[in-house]
């Protein structure tokens, strides 16, 4: 090739790496966008009197179909052929993954909600990360770079910030809410730390659809068991809010971040989340009417700022 040809093989080279990675990181930008919405629907429900166990009992019974679907799907559709049946050991494996995971972190997190902003609930799930390379720390005794350190100090420095000017404003109230919200990120994270295995064994779809598809089935007996069947006679409002929820906000994310990390990888997709907060604090202001204050706006900047260093650094 001459040489003045050359520059013109690189742009092209450039253009189409540009084109095959601009899907990816669209799908990842809405996936963020789309599950940040959980929050926003999860509030206004609340303004029709529902409580938390209602709530999520319709969020999951019309997830339901969508997961089990999807598990059907990753077992027998994909890649052609039945896959291995599950042992014992993978069953009490999905089990747990679909308890901690997805059952007791969803209901945390709208237990949470009733209590504090969508804002500074996002911002405490951000910290999901963190969560987990500290789980790493106590259970496999991973090191800890100082640069890891150093991010997760400035983003929990965000959260304290905005928890402290709410806290102000709601008392009590507050702490409850961001107590649970951190408990549900806690849950989480466990999930991620322990599905490791399981995802190289079954494929994360296959599991992603069991185990949320278990998680279902908690939140359908946690009504039966502390609500009298009355309890389900709703407003239509909050009917169609949890449809919403059910699709827009809870399967539809899943696939789009699935299909996202296999086309730009796990670690550029977890960058583009970071619109999540941002996307959350916008709808917050202009759907529920949450002030936006200079309080919200620094602590959202430390903790992506911090975020950000944190994963730059575990890379």
């Amino acid at each position: 090739m001459s040489e003045a040809n050359r520059p013109l093989a690189q742009e092209g080279r450039a253009q189409t790496a540009t084109k095959s990675i601009a899907p990816g990181l669209l799908l990842a930008t809405l996936g963020a966008i789309a599950f940040s919405g959980k929050a926003i629907i999860v509030k206004l429900a609340y303004r029709y009197g529902v409580d938390a166990v209602t709530l999520i009992m319709y969020r999951m019974l019309f997830a339901l179909p969508i997961f089990a679907v999807m598990a059907w799907w990753a077992t027998y559709r994909q890649g052609g052929g039945g896959k291995a049946a599950l042992t014992r050991k993978d069953w009490l494996g999905v089990l747990w993954l679909g308890f901690t995971g997805y059952y007791l972190a969803s209901f945390l997190d709208f237990a949470g909600l009733a209590h504090i902003s969508a804002s500074l609930e996002r911002l405490i799930l951000y910290l999901n990360p963190t969560l987990v390379l500290l789980l790493g720390l106590l259970l496999y005794q991973r090191r800890v770079g100082a640069p890891q350190i150093i991010g997760m100090t400035i983003s929990y420095c965000g959260v304290v910030l905005v928890f402290g000017h709410e806290i102000t404003l709601q008392g009590a109230d507050a702490a409850w809410g961001a107590l649970l919200v951190f408990l549900s990120a806690i849950s989480y994270a466990i999930y991620l730390v322990y599905s490791g295995e399981m995802v190289k064994r079954l494929g994360s779809m296959r599991l992603v659809g069991l185990a949320t598809s278990v998680a279902c089935l908690c939140c359908l007996l946690q009504f039966v068991l502390l609500r009298p069947l009355s309890a389900a006679a709703v407003a239509p409002e909050v009917i169609w809010l949890s449809v919403l929820n059910a699709t827009l906000c809870t399967a539809v994310p899943v696939l789009m971040v699935m299909m996202a990390v296999e086309r730009i990888g796990a670690s550029l997709a977890a960058q583009t989340g970071m619109v999540g907060p941002m996307s959350t604090i916008l709808m917050g202001v202009l759907i529920l009417g949450e002030p936006f204050t200079v309080w919200v706006a620094a602590g959202t900047v430390l903790v992506i700022a911090g975020i950000f260093v944190f994963t730059r650094a575990g890379r």
